[in-house]
């Protein structure tokens, strides 16, 4: 490995992992540069593994025999800093034994990733529609991973799952699930429709069949679709679903998080 001291929290070379926790600057950063960032040891092993290119690492000297096995003989820059610099830098206290910068992998088209997902026997996709929330996108492609989805969609105002918070609370899955950003968002809903999905709407509102009805109907293609975390699927959405399904709540409950419910039709749809 490269490896250089850095002790000036100044030095341009640590500028990829500078003001980290103000959103506005990374939304700049991340599309337009081309970069997103992989926290700790597992998350980049797992972002190596499925093919991403790290650009630089930020560490301190404990990690190095960690990262040496992760890096192989790749010829990345790895700067090495105090635990005050890199605090300095990022804006909060690294714990997690290093940061990476990686470049941006391109972004398959939805045609590409609905013709791979149609491999499977029975496809299920899910499509998220504005959630803002990034530890909610990273929390659903965990639970896709976990439960065998075959893709994800995103909308094209939904948080980024390459996020440095999504990427860590997915653990990595992100880079396993084959995932995708639709350009215009009704435009691909109809595609989906198109390639013989049904497309079903997460939903409160009146009318709806439940869970348990939509398993029932056994459908062989199924793009099941959550909305945002506080107003749930636009009407423009819902006006274009197939179904709209509702999980039954007890207890005085009126929902489940978006992530929760997610791992919850995902099981049952399986």
């Amino acid at each position: 490995m490269d490896l250089q001291h850095v002790t000036d929290a100044d030095d341009p070379r640590l500028d990829d992992y500078r003001n980290l926790t103000d959103t506005a600057l990374r939304r700049v950063r991340e599309p337009e540069g081309g970069l997103y960032i992989a926290e700790s040891a597992k998350v980049i092993e797992r972002a190596c593994a499925a093919g991403h290119a790290p650009r630089s690492v930020m560490t301190q000297r404990r990690w190095v025999a960690g990262l040496q096995s992760i890096l192989g003989d790749r010829d990345v820059p790895v700067y090495l800093v105090p635990d005050e610099v890199a605090e300095s830098v990022t804006g909060f206290a690294v714990h997690r034994g290093a940061l990476a910068s990686m470049h941006r992998p391109v972004l398959p088209s939805v045609a590409q990733l609905l013709q791979d997902a149609a491999r499977a026997a029975r496809p299920r996709i899910a499509v998220l529609e504005g959630l803002t929330d990034h530890a909610n996108v990273g929390g659903v492609f965990r639970n896709a991973a976990a439960l065998g989805l075959d893709a994800v969609l995103v909308s094209p105002d939904c948080a980024d799952p390459l996020y440095r918070r999504s990427v860590r609370v997915s653990m990595g899955t992100v880079f396993q699930v084959p995932w995708t950003r639709i350009p215009e968002w009704l435009p691909g809903i109809r595609e989906l429709q198109r390639a013989g999905c049904v497309v079903a709407g997460m939903t409160l509102g009146e009318g709806a069949l439940t869970l348990d009805e939509l398993v029932a109907e056994d459908h062989e293609k199924l793009a099941l679709v959550f909305g945002t975390e506080g107003h749930g699927l636009a009407p423009v959405t819902d006006g274009i679903l197939d179904r709209r399904v509702t999980i039954p709540m007890s207890g005085g409950v009126d929902s489940l998080n978006v992530a929760a419910a997610s791992a919850v039709a995902f099981y049952a749809t399986r």
